[in-house]
C-alpha cells in the first residue's frame, strides 16, 4: 500500500466542494494529503467547508482559500509557504443550448472556466514544481485535470463545453510533453455519466437519460465516489511514476461500446 501513500503531500483542488471534485479531495486526504481548497468568495465559508468531510487526522491546509479563478491565486498560496506537489482542476460549469442560438456570453464563460482557467492554473502550479527537489523516484509533482466524454465525443447542445473539454485532453498532452522527463506528470481524468448537479438537465429529461443508460455497459450512472481510487492513483508518484499525458476514461465502458 505504500505505493498509494501521499502522506507529506499538499494538494491544491479546484471544484473540491460537491460532486466528483469533492470526493477527489477526499480520496487524496483518506491518502495522507494535506488539502488546499479554493472557493468562490461568494458562497458563505462555513457552508463550503461543512461539505468537505475529511479525515479525522487530515485537515484544510490553512482552511479554504477564498479567491476568484480567474485572479491568479497561485503567487498568494506560495507566499504562503504552500509546497504544493499536487494540483486537481475540477472546476467547471455547464451551459446548454442549441448551437446556432448558442450565447456568446455563456460560449466565453464555459471557455473561461473549463480551459483558460486550467491553464493558468497548470501553468502557474507547474512552474512552481518544475523548482521543487524531486524526491527519491525522480518525482516532482503531479497534475490531474478533469476532461469528459466530450473531448473525444461532439454531444449535444454543449458546443462550448465540448471544445472546452477537448482543450483540456490536449493541453494535458502538451504539458506531459515538456513536464514528464523533468518530474512533473500531467494527466486528466474522463468522466463518463455522472449523477451530479451538472447533470441535472439530463437526469431530469426521462428519455435522454434511459437512452444513456441504455448505452452503458456497467448498466448503471456514475457516482462521484468512483473517482476516488483513479484520483490516488494518478497523484502517487510510486503508483503512477510512469503514466504521463494519459487522459484516463471513467465511463463504466461507454466509449468501448
Amino acid at each position: 500500500m505504500d505505493l498509494f501513500s501521499l502522506n507529506n503531500s499538499t494538494a491544491l483542488v479546484t471544484g473540491g466542494t460537491r460532486g466528483i471534485g469533492q470526493q477527489m479531495a477526499i480520496a487524496l486526504a483518506e491518502a495522507g494529503s494535506d488539502i488546499i481548497l479554493i472557493q468562490r468568495p461568494h458562497e458563505p465559508h462555513h457552508q463550503k467547508r461543512n461539505r468537505i468531510p475529511l479525515p479525522q487526522s487530515n485537515n484544510l491546509h490553512g482552511g479554504p482559500l477564498l479567491a476568484r479563478l480567474r485572479d491568479h491565486p497561485i503567487p498568494r498560496i506560495l507566499a504562503d509557504g504552500h509546497d504544493i506537489n499536487i494540483l486537481i482542476n475540477c472546476a467547471g460549469i455547464q451551459r446548454r443550448h442549441p448551437s446556432h442560438l448558442f450565447p456568446d456570453a455563456d460560449w466565453d464563460a464555459v471557455l473561461q472556466t473549463n480551459l483558460t482557467t486550467v491553464f493558468t492554473l497548470c501553468r502557474d502550479v507547474g512552474r512552481y514544481m518544475l523548482t521543487r527537489p524531486p524526491d527519491p523516484h525522480g518525482q516532482r509533482g503531479a497534475i490531474i485535470n478533469v476532461a469528459s466524454l466530450v473531448s473525444f465525443q461532439g454531444g449535444l447542445t454543449v458546443p462550448a463545453y465540448a471544445a472546452a473539454k477537448g482543450g483540456v485532453a490536449q493541453l494535458t498532452k502538451a504539458l506531459s510533453n515538456e513536464w514528464a522527463a523533468r518530474g512533473v506528470r500531467v494527466n486528466a481524468v474522463a468522466p463518463g455519466y455522472v449523477a451530479t448537479e451538472m447533470n441535472a438537465a439530463l437526469l431530469n429529461d426521462a428519455e435522454r437519460a434511459r437512452s444513456i443508460l441504455d448505452r452503458i455497459p456497467a448498466g448503471r450512472w456514475a457516482s462521484p465516489e468512483d473517482f476516488k481510487g483513479v484520483t490516488v492513483f494518478l497523484a502517487a508518484g510510486r503508483a503512477s511514476g510512469y503514466v504521463s499525458g494519459s487522459v484516463v476514461v471513467v465511463d463504466g465502458g461507454w466509449m468501448g461500446r
